[in-house]
């Protein structure tokens, strides 16, 4: 059976069906040369288990996802569109 792994580039996997998603994703980090992050293998946008046989699966296409590093960049979002404290009242 082939597995079609779409990530930043799409690589083909020969797999047999015993195989767990643990085992393809030590497959990736080595074809890939991905270091220890955490892959996401996901299926029809639902993230698969480790545990779960390739046999199992309803589909041969996969897509790879690596978490990206970052975060709050600035300010607070809390406060978006509330300028009504920061103005100062105009006397007429």
């Amino acid at each position: 059976m082939q597995l079609h792994i779409r990530g930043q580039s799409t690589h083909v996997l020969d797999v047999h069906g015993q195989e767990t998603i643990a085992q393809i994703k030590e497959r990736i980090r080595n074809l890939a040369a991905v270091g220890d992050e955490d892959l996401t293998l996901s299926l029809c946008g639902a993230p698969l288990d480790d545990a779960t046989l390739v046999s199992d699966l309803s589909s041969a296409e996969l897509d790879l996802t690596i978490p990206l590093l970052g975060g709050k960049v600035h300010g607070s979002l809390a406060r978006a569109g509330k300028v009504k404290g920061q103005t100062p009242k105009v006397e007429k």
